[in-house]
Parts: structure tokens; C-alpha cells; sequence
């Protein structure tokens, strides 16, 4: 009977044994898996290579790097308008003069040279005014330019002004001491700007009822023939 019982003892014991061994390799085991399977936490590249494409960069004359500048969208300022942009000729940005000829008869010579900065546009025909009078004469049709003259600085433009018929048969003749000559907008008629004051001959200039003038031209061969 003791026997059996310290046998029934042995056993129990045993399994006691083997179930707390099997337990520990168990733990054991599970410990290492836990922490085979998971893998070790490393630090990003300081090169940025992986997160994503760098950001374009263009080295300055100094030899720093700045940021390239973004796309336009379409939205920013327009350009400026071009400086060479003709403008009209006028009073404030020309030089005239008024010459009397000898050929043709009872002929005056308009004189316009650009004095600014820019190129200036010659629109239409002078409009005259000798002292007070209270008309304007016409502009000779035939005169009339293909193309608006255009002058650059320091060029000169010219209109033939024909004072008084060669035959006699003007009417309501006299002599003028003063001459304004003033200048047309982009619009027939219209106000230019500044007019202008060229000096006439000390004796004054002869005009009558024939008082006539060309268009502008750039060739004072052209003004008069």
C-alpha cells in the first residue's frame, strides 16, 4: 500500500515537473518570435532621399542656393508696353520751323524734327492759324501719304503750304506776323496736344483765299511738289 501510494506520489510530482519545464520553453520561445518578427525602428536618411523628390534649386551669384521660383499661373503682372511705342508729334515733343521758297511760287516749307526720346507718329496735315484768322485752310488730297509718317528721334517731317494763288485769284489777301501750327490726334480733327509757334520772316508772310497745305511727308520734295 505505501508503495503505490509514494508511485501515485513520483508520478504527480513528475507532471508537476514537465508542466512547469514545458512552460518555461514556452515563454521562452514566444519571447523570441515577439521579437524576431518585429523589425528595428531606424532613423530617416538625413538626405531627404526618402521622403520624396528634393525641391529644385538654382545657385545664386554668390554661390548660395535659393529655391527655384514656382510656375507662373497666368496670374501676375503683364509686361510693361514696350518704350518704342510711337507717340503723335506735337508742340512739346518737336522742334518746327516755317521757310519761306523761292520755288514754287508763294510756297512755305513746315519743318517738324522729333526732339524726344521716342519715335513720334505725323497724323494727317497741319492745322494753320496765321495771326487771329478764323478758318483753317484744307489739305490737298492728292497729298495724302500711304503710310502715317513715323519719325525717329532726330528726324524731321515736313508739310507744303501754299500761301496765295500765283495768278491773283485768291481773295481777302494779307500779311501775317504770326503762325500757329497745330497738330492732329489718332482722329481727324481731333486735339494732338501742344501746338507749335514757328517764327515767320520779319516782313511777315502773304497768304490769301488759296491758303492751302499737304499732309505730312518725310520728304520735303514731296511737301512742295
Amino acid at each position: 500500500m505505501r508503495t503505490f501510494r509514494h508511485a501515485r506520489l513520483l508520478a504527480a510530482t513528475g507532471a508537476a515537473l514537465a508542466t512547469l519545464a514545458l512552460t518555461a520553453c514556452d515563454s521562452g520561445t514566444g519571447t523570441e518570435d515577439e521579437g524576431a518578427a518585429k523589425p528595428t525602428a531606424t532613423r530617416p536618411s538625413q538626405t531627404g532621399s526618402e521622403s520624396g523628390p528634393e525641391p529644385q534649386q538654382t545657385t545664386e551669384p554668390n554661390g548660395t542656393t535659393e529655391p527655384a521660383a514656382p510656375a507662373d499661373s497666368g496670374n501676375g503682372d503683364k509686361p510693361a508696353a514696350s518704350s518704342t511705342e510711337p507717340v503723335i508729334c506735337n508742340g512739346s515733343n518737336t522742334k518746327v520751323t516755317a521757310q519761306t521758297v523761292s520755288r514754287p511760287l508763294n510756297h512755305m516749307l513746315l519743318t517738324v524734327t522729333n526732339t524726344g526720346s521716342k519715335p513720334c507718329s505725323l497724323m494727317y496735315y497741319p492745322v494753320l492759324r496765321f495771326d487771329e484768322m478764323q478758318w483753317a485752310p484744307q489739305a490737298r488730297p492728292e497729298s495724302k501719304p500711304q503710310a502715317v509718317p513715323t519719325l525717329a528721334p532726330g528726324d524731321s517731317g515736313y508739310s507744303g503750304v501754299l500761301l496765295s494763288a500765283a495768278d491773283g485769284s485768291g481773295d481777302g489777301g494779307m500779311t501775317a506776323k504770326k503762325l500757329t501750327v497745330m497738330f492732329q490726334g489718332r482722329t481727324p480733327s481731333s486735339e494732338g496736344g501742344a501746338a507749335a509757334l514757328p517764327s515767320l520772316p520779319a516782313k511777315g508772310v502773304y497768304y490769301d483765299s488759296s491758303l492751302t497745305v499737304t499732309y505730312w511727308q518725310t520728304d520735303p520734295e514731296d511737301a512742295l511738289n
